[in-house]
């Protein structure tokens, strides 16, 4: 008997769970039909030196910190409105890990909403209300 799929979709997707597997061993499963909590779960929070070599100083001594580029990155999120919530998510829990506080993350949302307009700041907000949240609850 042949465990190979005959579908070409059921085949792309024993392939994506054995990708997501490779990159995350202790992931149960992996969905891409739940594309916020699935690929958020995929990609755990990089250490703060993962962070500087790949986006920080590893290009250049004298460039923007890890912390700096993911608040950057955070304000560009923000404008995007509720486009990419989980990519702002994600750039939350790693600017944590980067060394921003919740004040600067707040802050960084905040100056958004003269571009971006309120209701992207207060999703932008919601967003990482939720994440902070969430890594208070795993801290206690």
């Amino acid at each position: 008997m042949n465990d190979t799929p005959n579908n070409p979709f059921e085949m792309m997707m024993k392939q994506a769970q054995q990708m997501a597997k490779a990159m995350n061993p202790a992931l149960e499963n992996f969905s891409p039909q739940d594309a916020f909590k699935g690929y958020e779960a995929l990609w755990p929070t990089m250490p703060k030196d993962f962070m500087e070599m790949i986006f920080g100083r590893g290009l250049s001594q004298s460039g923007l910190d890890a912390k700096t580029r993911l608040l950057l990155t955070l304000a560009g999120l923000t404008m995007q409105g509720a486009q990419n919530e989980t990519g702002l998510r994600m750039t939350v829990r790693h600017a944590l890990e980067a060394g921003a506080s919740k004040d600067e993350i707040a802050e960084t949302i905040a100056q958004m909403s003269m571009f971006a307009g309120i209701p992207a700041m207060t999703k932008a907000m919601e967003c990482a209300r939720e994440v902070m949240a969430d890594k208070e609850d795993k801290e206690t």
